[in-house]
């Protein structure tokens, strides 16, 4: 039996961190998804990692089909697992990588969801308008996330001195401790000038904190990814738009709106903050939705 805390996971996310570079959250996925195959190991009798072929892997498989995990999911595991016996090979804990013949799961690629203008404008709108307390920080909140298509979890991380107002620019931390600097409106800067001198400089000074987290919570706390989540979801819920708002989809309008108008995908991609340009071309394929969406609507024999 192979225990689920052995010395292989833990030196692979070790690996991870430390070699690869990769964020928290990416190691626990690797991490919870090597776990998984090992318990699966476990419940087939299989003694160790080295012992595993690719018959196992495509009984692997099947388990997970059973489950009715989606195919991106499956692909992740794959990819987890693949990565993993790359890993084991390379420290000669095994010889052969049995996941070497198993292709990938297809993916279907999935559209972003973003805002159109008209809900994007109502947003804007409704934060402008509203009365509450954090009314000041929940529209600078909006203006920066729209204004610089930041990761939710790039904004709970941004300090004070990321933030340049003269120059109209942040700088940004994103994954594998990679930096962007990110241009900032002029809406941006004048919600955030609002919000430091109405809201975040009286809640400090109140609550005697002295932290340089640029959004804070009620309590002068900084704000994490979840008080983000849930203040755009009192947002939401202020307008007359149904559905969730999810701060990806800013960040997926942020992009959508750059390609309609002209930019191009590589500054795109160094905005986004983007490893790859694949993960970029996707905005393609919204951008001819949108289109022919318009056409359809627009066109008298569409």
């Amino acid at each position: 039996m192979i225990t689920l805390e052995n010395k292989d996971i833990l030196n692979f996310t070790q690996y991870l961190e430390v070699e690869r570079n990769y964020s928290a959250a990416t190691v626990l996925a690797y991490q919870a998804d090597v776990t998984d195959f090992t318990t699966f190991l476990n419940s087939e009798n299989i003694a160790n990692y080295a012992a595993v072929e690719m018959l196992d892997i495509r009984l692997y498989l099947t388990k997970l089909h059973e489950q009715l995990l989606s195919r991106s999911s499956v692909s992740r595991k794959l990819s987890s697992l693949r990565s993993f016996y790359a890993y084991l090979v390379t420290t000669n804990q095994t010889d052969q990588n049995p996941l070497a013949s198993v292709s990938h799961a297809r993916k279907y690629v999935s559209l972003p969801h973003f805002f159109y203008s008209e809900e994007m404008n109502e947003l804007f709108e409704t934060a402008q308008t509203r009365q509450t307390k954090l009314a000041s920080r929940d529209l600078a909140l909006l203006e920066v996330l729209y204004a610089t298509g930041m990761r939710v979890s790039e904004c709970e991380a941004m300090r004070l001195a990321d933030i340049d107002m003269n120059y109209h620019t942040v700088l940004v931390h994103g994954k594998g401790s990679k930096e962007r600097h990110v241009p900032l409106g002029q809406f941006a800067i004048d919600a955030l000038q609002t919000y430091f001198e109405k809201c975040r400089t009286p809640l400090l000074q109140h609550f005697n904190e002295t932290h340089t987290a640029v959004f804070i919570n009620k309590n002068g706390k900084p704000l994490t990814v979840r008080g983000i989540r849930y203040c755009l979801d009192q947002l939401m819920k202020a307008t007359t738009l149904t559905g969730k708002i999810h701060p990806h989809m800013l960040r997926h309008t942020f992009a959508t709106d750059l390609m309609n108008a002209g930019a191009d995908m590589r500054t795109v991609q160094e905005l986004l903050g983007h490893v790859s340009l694949s993960s970029t071309q996707i905005y393609t394929h919204v951008t001819k939705e949108r289109l022919q969406e318009t056409y359809r609507n627009a066109h008298p024999r569409a």
